[in-house]
């Protein structure tokens, strides 16, 4: 039952912070159709917002293929406790770094100059998702 939790923990790992990205470039892909209809000029700012939030679902993608190895009878419990704790955070980091970007997005199809300020914002959301990669390291 470990062993499974373990790889279940594994696959929470994975799986939720590669929802999370895919839900968090939606949200920052959506506002970017709309402003393009507002100004199209600025398609590749746009686009570089879009991305930011697909980074999460490379973190736990990364934790996931370092320590898939790892997962024993013995150790199934504390990678599943890791695994849901990785997931967790990346799939409310990208989320929420989604939304910061489709707020800047619509900032900038309304002729502001904020494309560098919302990518320092985004950063904070995104700060959370490496801590929890990081930690991956320190189990």
């Amino acid at each position: 039952m470990e062993l499974f939790l373990g790889y279940l923990g594994m696959g929470l790992m994975l799986g939720l912070a590669g929802i999370g990205s895919s839900i968090g470039t939606t949200i920052a892909g959506n506002a970017a159709e709309g402003a393009l209809k507002k100004d199209s000029s600025k398609s590749g700012g746009y686009m570089i917002l879009c991305a930011l939030p697909a980074t999460q679902g490379l973190y736990g993608f990364l934790a996931f293929l370092l320590h898939f190895g790892k997962v024993t009878a013995e150790t199934g419990l504390l990678w599943f406790g890791v695994g849901i704790g990785v997931g967790i955070v990346c799939l409310f980091s990208a989320i929420r770094q989604g939304q910061v970007c489709a707020n800047g997005i619509v900032g900038m199809s309304q002729g502001h100059d904020v494309q560098t300020n919302t990518m320092i914002y985004a950063a904070f959301p995104e700060f959370y998702a490496i801590l929890a990669l990081v930690a991956t390291f320190l189990v």
